[in-house]
């Protein structure tokens, strides 16, 4: 599972997803993409149930890029416990993604089987998200 070696703070604050994404929004390693429409929080094992599904599609050939990493922790209070006494213990770690991001990219010889495998890995995400291809942009 991906996570941080070490990170500056233990806790964050959850903060707010509004506009476009700032970078990453065209296909620049692979020859495909899977691009995100809406802003959402990708959790580690999201991104990882998403690459199983791509590379199982394409049975070892071709290239899998993940352009995400999840460096932020979410924290979570134990179940039945009563309201203050602090903020509850980091459970797991979130990529935060805005509409226009290219999560992942693949290379893959047949573009019929590339879109077979991007769009089983797009059932494995929370968020809307689309494919586009290298020459396309948002």
């Amino acid at each position: 599972m991906l996570m941080p070696r070490k990170v500056a703070h233990r806790k964050h604050h959850r903060g707010r997803m509004k506009g476009m994404s700032k970078g990453a929004s065209d296909v620049t390693f692979g020859d495909y993409g899977i691009q995100a429409v809406e802003p959402g929080w990708l959790t580690a094992r999201q991104i990882e149930a998403a690459r199983i599904a791509m590379t199982r599609a394409i049975k070892r050939g071709g290239k899998v890029w993940i352009n995400i990493f999840p460096d932020k922790p979410v924290t979570k209070k134990p179940a039945e416990t009563r309201m203050g006494s602090g903020k509850g213990n980091p459970e797991f770690w979130v990529a935060v993604v805005k509409p226009g991001r290219v999560l992942f990219e693949l290379s893959f010889p047949s573009e019929e089987i590339a879109r077979q495998a991007l769009s089983k890995a797009i059932q494995k995400l929370p968020i809307k998200a689309r494919i586009i291809t290298r020459e396309e942009a948002f």
